[in-house]
């Protein structure tokens, strides 16, 4: 409903300011504090802020309102993330980011590149001939990374697919060989090994199936191998999502199972993007997906010490929780928490954003008849 409307937009926006206000004078590496284990977080935390926030935020960017108070707020934060772009793409900006040193770049210039992909009008048109180029420049600087051999195959190839649709000589062979690779790698049920061995966490909503998926959308018709992988890819992520609804306790609380955790409601993406999309599972109402995400995120982000004083997210699960960060985990990785917002991008009069429902589990926990849940065969 509009209520929630309202909420989602304040609180991603609130997610947001910190970062793309500090870059559009240039002064993110200046302000942005670096919490995490590992003292080498300062070469990668400022791409990683920048692409994984701007990843989440791209759908509203491209498709929120034109009218009203929503409609000038989206203008304006599409001008701060292109500003942001060419600060972080700009080799004389003191905020120029690190596109090739260390393996981690590889994993957010994808995330960057996802974010452009999913606004090419706010984010690619409007960015003007000199900065289009600092980022394609920028891009292929990450040629010289190796990727691991799991989903990192996926972000090289996400990158080649920016660089396709910039018109670009894109290397589609790592595309094949992400694509290729996962579909050995697919585990059954709608589920995909992060490499050859499954985990149980959530990179499967993190990166590979929204990932897979957007590829495929944007280049799958370029050969029939990858065109036949768009019907398969598209069942599991219904699978998927079905499945991720049903994680949500009646309290919009989830499983702090797998590694990440540290990335908040930003394991929703799936289930996000799938709403975004219009291709929720059949039973799976618009409605009972948005009240059990909006359950989500008040408790992933609303927790006391989920923000410093300043704004700046803190590392955390519910609330600063510093223990359970990774070494790869700095501030800067926090910002995938946006991918939760992706179904800004349906207009207000979207069923996604009418009317109220139970999900799932409120409902099995309250005595009301719910939906047997059917394995993906």
């Amino acid at each position: 409903m509009i209520e929630d409307r309202s909420y989602w937009l304040d609180t991603m926006l609130r997610v947001a300011d910190p970062v793309l206000t500090a870059l559009s004078k240039r002064r993110l590496k200046a302000t942005m504090p670096v919490e995490g284990k590992a003292g080498d977080r300062p070469r990668y935390t400022y791409l990683e802020a920048l692409g994984r926030l701007l990843s989440g935020m791209a759908p509203w960017l491209e498709s929120g309102a034109d009218d009203g108070e929503e409609g000038r707020r989206r203008r304006q934060y599409a001008e701060l993330s292109r500003q942001a772009i060419d600060a972080g793409t700009d080799p004389e900006s003191p905020d120029f980011m690190n596109f090739a040193q260390g393996q981690q770049p590889i994993v957010d210039a994808a995330f960057l590149s996802h974010a452009i992909l999913r606004a090419p009008g706010e984010l690619w048109e409007q960015l003007g001939e000199r900065v289009r180029a600092n980022v394609i420049r920028a891009l292929k600087l990450t040629r010289t990374r190796k990727p691991g051999f799991n989903n990192w195959l996926l972000f090289a190839a996400m990158t080649e697919t920016l660089l396709h649709k910039a018109g670009e000589d894109a290397d589609l062979m790592r595309i094949d060989y992400a694509l290729r690779q996962h579909e050995q790698w697919y585990k059954g049920d709608g589920m995909y090994g992060d490499g050859p061995e499954f985990h149980w966490d959530y990179y499967n909503s993190f990166v590979i199936l929204p990932m897979m998926a957007d590829i495929l959308e944007e280049v799958g018709d370029l050969f029939p191998e990858w065109k036949a992988l768009k019907e398969p890819v598209g069942r599991r992520m219904q699978r998927q999502a079905a499945i991720q609804e049903r994680l949500i306790s009646p309290e919009g609380t989830f499983p702090p199972i797998g590694r990440s955790l540290a990335y908040r409601c930003g394991a929703f993406q799936l289930l996000a993007q799938t709403a975004l999309k219009g291709r929720l599972p059949e039973g799976l109402e618009p409605a009972q997906v948005r009240c059990a995400l909006t359950a989500v995120i008040r408790r992933s982000l609303e927790a006391p010490g989920t923000f410093d004083e300043n704004g700046w997210l803190t590392i955390g699960f519910c609330g600063h929780q510093p223990g359970i960060g990774e070494g790869y985990i700095s501030t800067g990785s926090l910002y995938l928490c946006s991918a939760v917002f992706l179904p800004l991008g349906l207009p207000a009069d979207d069923p996604f954003w009418q009317g109220e429902a139970d999900w799932t589990a409120k409902k099995a926990w309250s005595g009301q008849p719910f939906p047997i849940d059917k394995a993906l065969h």
